[in-house]
């Protein structure tokens, strides 16, 4: 559709002596319309919207025989966008027609102000309009038309920016020179000369989009010891993405130290209650049977919650008949050690919220745990922070590179005991399904404007530490529906549930939806699934049956419901459970179906 905007000619005549002289200056040349396919008679063609929440309908519109149709949801404002050419120094005026609530017209990218118009309520078509001028280096914007989240969906029609046209901006040249750099057992880096005319590069592992990198060089991360990946890279600007380079191949080291651990191929991992009483009742160390491959000690806990002073001590026998001295323990810790076991200490629970807002705290979190670590002569650290322990801060957009305080110091201090006690150190964590995997959804889109910061709040802890992490069970229970990467929603209690939290996990995602921000997926040994021991050790309680059916599609595509995993991921390592106390109270039940399974 085009539109152009008609400009007054003028006219200048002087009388000479002797005859008539018309003076015409150059007329200047009329603005250009830049929008591509303003009208939406072509579908979407040149428009991009988020979430796949845009369509072009018959009814309603506003002229010709097409709309935009966009639907919001709870995480996303169906926000719909196109980048065009302009000119530096210009002025360009924006415009469109909108019907909906909270409909917003903008444009961002000027080198200037950004700005919108927007409207709280047009129940009929209502014309909105910005005008703005670019910048001295500006040479393309992004136009753009949203809701709000969960609001109903809005329409939008006639679409225009008028200006002067900008130099087409040019696709660039796939990158050539591609180089893998020395690979360790878990990262491969990739560099590449600089491709004129972009702005981005994609990274492509087996032809599946790692990440994107602003400079010219990544690091790939998350891979599999002594495996051959191939990795090839594309240029991208305004224009388009370019065709993907040579492909490169490169080989990681063997397993060296890595994560550590020395866990067996298969693992089960339990948490003991020793520092407190509940109705599962107490059970000794010693009386803990050989399933249990790791025994995290349940809990280290804070003498405040932004402190870092982490201290831990045996239940008092007033509260746990029964409990062993602690000379006793610390016997039962090394006969444990002695059989191949391994013994955490497990810091955080429902209670033990810590914040580590500032680098004294960090400090004090170090110092406290290294001194339990030490006098008990335990074998790393189990990190299982809950409540309101981990929480982005506004603008804390990309999990690659967080800036809130209680997640950097978290890093910071894992990284300094992990040096500490070296490669035999076992890191594990054990994050809610909120804190993971909800990050497809929710992060760090603030303001935040009614979305909890801590949706997704682990995920930049267990990127910075995916080297150094040995294993990760999320918390597959006390959860509400998940959505998975088949963009569905899935109730905890089923093998679909957990077949579709684990692949999340070790296939990687977009994190809220944004494909330029996505997460690798762990190593299948890095992956425990996280899961209650009985009915009363928390929601989500799983048959046997189910687990069976989840292991069998994950491990072996088998018994695979309505989710359907992008892998079979035979080396999982296994299974955790809340608690060793409550399988002992149902009858050992959890445990004995884990060493029944039969893996291949």
């Amino acid at each position: 559709m085009d539109r152009t905007r008609p400009l007054t000619l003028l006219l200048v005549g002087a009388l000479a002596v002797g005859g008539l002289t018309a003076l015409t200056p150059a007329a200047q040349a009329a603005d250009s319309e830049l929008a591509r396919n303003g009208g939406f008679e072509a579908g979407l063609d040149g428009w991009s919207c988020t979430a796949g929440s845009g369509a072009a309908v018959a009814t309603p519109v506003h002229s010709g025989t097409r709309a935009l149709q966009a639907t919001p949801a709870g995480s996303d404002n169906a926000k719909c966008s196109q980048t065009v050419t302009v000119k530096p120094n210009a002025t360009y005026t924006l415009s469109g027609w909108v019907r909906g609530s909270y409909v917003y017209l903008g444009v961002s990218g000027t080198g200037t102000t950004d700005g919108y118009a927007w409207t709280q309520s047009a129940p009929d078509w209502q014309k909105l309009a910005k005008t703005f001028t670019t910048g001295a280096n500006t040479t393309s914007v992004t136009m753009y038309t949203h809701g709000w989240y969960g609001t109903p969906a809005y329409q939008a029609d006639d679409l225009s920016l008028l200006g002067p046209g900008g130099d087409p901006v040019q696709i660039p040249a796939a990158p050539t020179g591609l180089a893998a750099g020395t690979p360790t057992a878990t990262s491969v880096p990739l560099s590449w000369p600089a491709v004129a005319g972009a702005t981005s590069y994609k990274v492509y592992r087996g032809g599946s989009l790692l990440g994107t990198a602003t400079g010219t060089s990544y690091t790939a991360t998350g891979l599999s010891p002594s495996t051959a990946y191939s990795f090839q890279v594309s240029a991208v600007n305004s224009a388009g993405e370019s065709a993907k380079s040579a492909a490169v191949t490169a080989t990681t080291a063997s397993a060296g130290g890595g994560g550590g651990g020395g866990l067996p191929t298969r693992a089960l991992v339990g948490y003991l209650h020793s520092s407190f009483a509940n109705g599962s009742g107490y059970t000794r160390m010693a009386d803990v049977p050989d399933s249990w491959d790791v025994i995290n000690l349940a809990f280290g806990e804070p003498t405040s919650v932004t402190s870092g002073d982490i201290r831990f001590s045996l239940c008092p026998a007033a509260e746990c008949p029964g409990v062993e001295s602690p000379a006793d323990f610390k016997a039962a810790i090394k006969a444990k050690q002695a059989a191949g076991k391994k013994v955490l200490i497990s810091i955080g629970g429902q209670n033990g919220q810590v914040q580590l807002t500032t680098p004294a705290a960090r400090d004090t979190f170090v110092s406290s745990v290294s001194k339990i670590i030490d006098e008990y002569g335990l074998d790393g650290l189990d990190i299982d922070f809950e409540g309101h322990s981990l929480s982005l801060q506004t603008g804390d957009t990309d999990f690659r590179n967080p800036t809130s305080p209680v997640v950097v110091h978290l890093i910071q201090a894992i990284k300094t005991l992990k040096a500490k006690y070296g490669a035999k150190f076992v890191l594990t964590m054990a994050p809610e399904t909120f804190f993971v995997q909800l990050g497809y959804q929710f992060y760090g889109s603030g303001p935040w404007g009614g979305q909890d910061p801590r949706a997704g709040a682990y995920l930049p802890v267990i990127h910075a530490l995916r080297d150094d992490l040995t294993l990760l069970h999320v918390q597959d229970y006390n959860s509400g529906p998940i959505m998975g990467l088949d963009n569905q929603y899935h109730s905890m209690g089923s093998a679909d549930f957990h077949i579709a939290m684990t692949d999340m996990l070790l296939t990687g995602f977009p994190v809220a939806g944004n494909a330029e921000r996505f997460f690798p997926g762990l190593r299948p040994d890095q992956v425990a699934i996280g899961l209650p021991a009985s009915t009363q050790a928390g929601n989500g309680h799983t048959s046997p049956a189910e687990v069976n059916k989840a292991l069998d599609c994950l491990t072996k595509k088998q018994n695979c419901g309505s989710y359907q995993t992008h892998g079979t991921w035979s080396s999982l390592r296994g299974l955790m459970t809340w608690s060793i106390n409550w399988d002992r109270f149902n009858n050992w039940e959890f445990s004995r179906n884990f060493d029944g399974y039969t893996w291949s």
